[in-house]
């Protein structure tokens, strides 16, 4: 009977698991096919290979080339292993490095005492991640995965599975509100503060956990920035096999940019300068030289209606060589005297240009001097800013922090007002029961004192005790009537079964033929006609 549960059962299962007899035998038929293919494919190439000489040999080194392959293939994913435990052994060398380097630089700067408490608060962060953090967090993944290989191990649910499922979560939640209604309209003290100090404790223990979380991922992060720093530096270094600057180095690095570049910026303003300008005269060139044209060509017209072509080009040609014979005239009949005339205008000349730019070229001095004290003024203040809108950020910081703090305490403090008005209440209904329970006690009205819960108390514990002996007289009477009950019942049941055997008897007389039978009961011979 067991075995045929148990095969009932497995073949329930099997039918709703979602697998039917057809596809497994379309499986079953086309690896058979598969096989028999394989088996004359493999037949096939023996034959093949016999024809061939020295098979066996070539077939050994198949062999071996095929061993020596998957050996390949082995120690190649074995040395990619080994690369990647070596990757994972330099990261980890490197942020043990840069610990150790932000632990000296600390060390050199700070005091054993604050030292001392970095530790206690690390210490403290790692036992409780030990000890509450990831035991919740290793035992919510068990369930998880307990879950989830019980749903595994289920058969394969139908829509009546699913909606039997959601009647009975539907008929859970019920359960569940309703107790929670019970347990509200109990409203007893105790329990209202036991669920708020189990609300405060929750409370504090979730935002215990979310700031470890923040904690946790801000230590990921400051690892993953650290890596990032590292591999930079050994690209850099890879690069121009220089090191990074670092502090002092760093700040007179940038100086030097910001010098460089207020320079090169003055440059870029000068040649911009001198590129406008030699647009503009460009432009001027191009409009006089379209203007000139015009004139030619005006003047060209002119001489055609007069009859006189070619005479501005004709006069043109004499005016330049005799402006080269008067030149050259002049060149044959300059004196010393005229050139050092000349060279006294030109140092004359030169002079009066000086000195006119001189107040120019001073004032010029005096403006730059002045921009570079406002450029060096901008960057101190640049950098007074930059210090105060960081410290200001820290006080704002720290100012949300004080705020946070005192929001709470201020939710803690109304929601204690609150327990404490509910406690008075409570206290308040029981004191005014008590008295209306002293005035009833204590006055002189009979219908008063009935009133009373205490008269109720007593008037119950006197009925409970009468009921108390009335049934301890009946478990006396039981006990004492016990035994010549049992016999009687006993008899009942042997002549229960004595009737049994006649009826018995008697239906097995009524059955025998009728005809030649002889009976003999009860040591007499009886013959029935």
């Amino acid at each position: 009977m067991e075995a045929f549960k148990t095969l009932h059962k497995e073949c329930e299962q099997l039918k709703t698991s979602g697998f039917s007899t057809a596809e497994i035998r379309r499986d079953i038929s086309a690896m058979e096919e598969e096989k028999d293919q394989l088996i004359k494919r493999v037949e096939r190439l023996k034959k093949r290979v016999e024809t061939v000489q020295n098979h066996q040999r070539m077939l050994k080194i198949a062999r071996q080339l095929r061993v020596e392959k998957e050996r390949e293939e082995f120690l190649a994913q074995q040395k990619q292993e080994q690369k990647n435990q070596l990757f994972h052994a330099v990261q980890r060398l490197q942020r043990i490095q840069n610990q150790l380097k932000s632990m000296r630089h600390a060390a050199a700067d700070a005091k054993p005492e604050s030292l001392m408490k970095r530790l206690e608060e690390e210490i403290k962060f790692n036992s409780y991640m030990v000890t509450e953090k990831f035991p919740k967090e290793l035992e919510n993944k068990k369930k998880e995965l307990h879950f989830l290989q019980k749903v595994v191990s289920e058969p394969a649910m139908g829509h009546s599975d699913l909606l039997e499922l959601e009647s009975k979560i539907n008929e859970i939640n019920t359960q569940i509100s309703q107790l929670i209604e019970k347990k509200m309209m109990r409203n007893e003290p105790i329990e209202g503060k036991l669920s708020l100090y189990r609300q405060q404790a929750s409370i504090i223990s979730r935002k215990k956990e979310a700031k470890a979380e923040e904690l946790q991922e801000a230590k990921e992060k400051l690892a993953n920035l650290e890596r990032e720093v590292s591999a930079k530096t050994n690209q850099t270094r890879e690069f121009d096999g220089t090191e990074v600057l670092k502090g002092d180095e760093f700040k007179r690095y940038v100086s030097k940019l910001r010098s460089k570049s207020t320079v090169f910026k003055k440059k870029h303003q000068i040649i911009a300068e001198f590129k406008a300008e030699f647009g503009l005269l460009q432009r001027t060139e191009e409009l006089l030289k379209q203007r000139h044209e015009n004139i030619q060509h005006q003047l060209q017209t002119i001489e055609e209606k007069k009859g006189i072509s070619g005479y501005s080009y004709t006069q043109e040609e004499l005016e330049r060589v005799s402006a080269l014979k008067s030149e050259v005239d002049e060149v044959k009949g300059r004196t010393l005297d005229d050139m050092s005339e000349m060279v006294k205008k030109l140092n004359s000349l030169v002079s009066e240009k000086k000195s006119a730019l001189a107040p120019v070229i001073k004032e010029l001095r005096q403006l730059r001097q002045k921009c570079q004290e406002l450029t060096q003024e901008c960057d101190e203040k640049k950098s007074q800013y930059d210090s105060c809108a960081a410290g200001l950020e820290s006080n704002r910081s720290k100012l949300e922090q004080e705020v946070r703090g005192l929001r709470e305490e201020c939710l803690q403090d109304e929601s204690r007002y609150h327990y404490t008005n509910c406690m008075i209440k409570n206290l308040e209904v029981q004191l005014c029961r008590a008295t209306d329970e002293m005035k009833a006690y204590v006055s002189s009205d009979q219908q008063e004192k009935r009133k009373a819960i205490r008269e109720q108390y007593t008037k119950n514990i006197a009925e409970q005790e009468n009921l108390g002996k009335k049934l301890r007289e009946k478990q006396k009477a039981v006990r004492e009537s016990h035994g010549p009950n049992m016999k009687q019942v006993k008899m009942w049941r042997d002549f229960e079964q004595l009737m049994e055997c006649k009826k018995q008897c008697f239906l097995k007389q009524q059955s025998q033929t009728s005809i030649g039978q002889v009976i003999q009961e009860g040591g007499e011979d009886r013959l029935i006609l």
